[in-house]
Formats: structure tokens, sequence, C-alpha cells
């Protein structure tokens, strides 16, 4: 079975005029999608933000919950904080992977690999897999380019179409690895 990994991507991604916009971490989205990647058995989640001020400010935050006393008071959260890296760019994750299968996630309906054809290939891959999630307005082309798959939208009941990332990131790894 192939390691799975996640980047939460802050740059470059688009704001809702199409601007490419860098955008900032959020302190909701390092604790929940880190409870979610360690509920899911997923290997790292990356937050990628090329901005130092940002970078310093997620240390902070991680740095605390990494922290003896935090495990005292919180050992699930301790375990969870662990599998934060902090990048400041998409290339330094693909790098570091060496090579991995990279598979985004879009609001939009963009040609598609399904969740079923997916979770088969990482069961039967050793190659590791990289799940990219945007920020803002989602992902930029030029990020999209270093793509090999795109997962379907996650579709609601009426026409409104955008959650939040921590909530999108949650419903996909139940997807793909829910019981």
């Amino acid at each position: 079975m192939a390691k799975v990994y996640i980047a939460l991507l802050h740059y470059p991604v688009y704001n809702k005029k199409k601007k490419v916009i860098t955008t900032c971490i959020t302190g909701f989205d390092l604790h929940d999608i880190a409870r979610s990647a360690l509920t899911y058995g997923i290997t790292r989640y990356y937050v990628v933000n090329p901005l130092p001020a940002q970078i310093v400010f997620a240390e902070r935050i991680v740095n605390c919950w990494k922290s003896e006393k935090s495990f005292i008071h919180n050992w699930t959260r301790f375990e969870a904080f662990k599998l934060i890296k902090l990048k400041k760019n998409l290339e330094e994750v693909i790098k570091e992977l060496k090579d991995p299968i990279i598979v985004a996630t879009s609001a939009k309906n963009v040609g598609s690999i399904p969740y079923k054809t997916l979770k088969a290939k990482i069961k039967k891959n050793r190659k590791p897999v990289l799940l990219i999630f945007g920020t803002g307005w989602g992902l930029t082309k030029e990020a999209m380019q270093k793509v090999d798959y795109v997962l379907p939208p996650i579709k609601g009941k009426g026409s409104y179409n955008h959650l939040s990332v921590r909530a999108a990131v949650a419903i996909i790894l139940d997807r793909l690895f829910g019981k």
C-alpha cells in the first residue's frame, strides 16, 4: 500500500477575482486537518506558505502542541501535530517525497479520477501519493499542471459549493479511507 501525504497550499491560489495570491494559515486548519490526517492514517500533513511571517505563526502553534505539557494535556492532539511539516513551496514537498503521484481536489468538475479508482491505486501501488488541497478560491493553473489526477468535486444538495478546506479534507479522506 502506498504512503499517503496531504498538502495544504496557501500559494499559488486564486482569490475570487482570479488574481494569484497567498492566503493566510489559520489555526483551525492546522488543528482540524492534522486531526483528520491522524484519524485516516495519513503519513504527513504539509502546510505550504512562502511568507516568513506565516511560517513563524504556524511554528508557534505547532511547537506549542508538540510540547511535553501539551502531551500531558491532550496526547491525541500532540500526536496529530507531529504529522505537520511546514514548507515554503510545493516543489519542496514533491522533492522530499521523490516523485509522488499527485492528486488535486477542485470544486470545479474538471477531468477527474473516481474515488474508487484512486483508492485501488493507493492499495496496490508503492509510489507515494500526495493529495493537494487549495485555499482561497482554488489552485492556480500553474499548480494544476503538476497534478497527475483530479478528484471529483464534493457535491451537496443545492448549487452552493464552497466548503471550508478542512471540511473538504475530512470528507475526501473519509471517502478514500473510511470504513
